[in-house]
C-alpha cells in the first residue's frame, strides 16, 4: 500500500490495540474499516459510548471530492467532516477505510472529549436513557451494550459531584 500524500510504501504498526499501516515520511494512518473507532475506544475506554460512524447520519455527512488516491483500493478517497467538528478525514467509498494525516486522531480524541462532556452535561438523562436502550437494541454485542451504560453511568457519577458538591455531599451523608 502507498501513502496517498507521499506515495511511500506504508508500513504496520499497532497504533491503541489496532493493527494500522502508517506512512514513515508524513505519519499519516490508514484504518481500515472499523479501526478508527476500535482505535478511539482503545485510547480513552471513557468514550466507548460515543459512536460516531462516519456513514451513518445521511443529514450531517457532507462528502467533498478529495485528491487522494484509497491505498488500499486505488479509488479516489473523499473527504469527509467528522461528526459535527471542523475535522476532515479522507474515507474510501468501496472499503470503508479512512486517512488521517499527522495529528488528526488527536484532533478527533479532543473533539470526542469536548462532545462526551457536552452530552453528558447538558443531555443526561437522555444520554443515560438512549444508552440503557441501546442494551437491548444497540448494534453492538449485549456485553458491550451494558459496559458502554455502565461507562456512562460512572461518568455522570463523576459530573455530578463536580458540578454539585453541595448536593454530592449531602447525598453521601444520608443514612445507609
Amino acid at each position: 500500500m502507498k501513502c496517498p500524500i507521499c506515495k511511500t510504501n506504508l508500513e504496520e504498526a499497532v497504533f491503541y490495540n489496532t493493527g494500522v499501516n502508517y506512512c514513515p515520511d508524513c505519519l499519516g494512518l490508514w484504518f481500515g474499516r472499523n479501526e478508527l473507532a476500535q482505535a478511539e475506544h482503545a485510547k480513552d475506554k471513557d468514550l466507548n459510548w460515543l459512536d460516531i460512524d462516519l456513514w451513518k447520519d445521511e443529514v450531517h455527512f457532507k462528502v467533498s471530492p478529495g485528491k487522494k488516491v484509497c491505498p488500499d483500493c486505488r479509488m479516489p478517497l473523499y473527504q469527509v467532516k467528522y461528526d459535527h467538528s471542523e475535522i476532515t478525514v479522507d474515507v474510501c467509498n468501496l472499503c470503508h477505510g479512512t486517512w488521517l494525516d499527522r495529528g488528526e486522531f488527536r484532533k478527533i480524541i479532543e473533539y470526542l472529549e469536548k462532545r462526551k462532556d457536552f452530552e453528558l452535561l447538558h443531555n443526561y438523562v437522555k444520554t443515560l436513557r438512549q444508552e440503557f436502550q441501546e442494551i437491548f437494541t444497540g448494534p453492538k454485542a449485549f456485553q458491550e451494550e451494558v459496559s458502554d451504560f455502565l461507562a456512562v453511568l460512572k461518568i455522570l457519577n463523576y459530573k455530578f459531584i463536580v458540578k454539585h458538591p453541595l448536593i454530592s455531599r449531602l447525598i453521601l451523608r444520608l443514612p445507609r
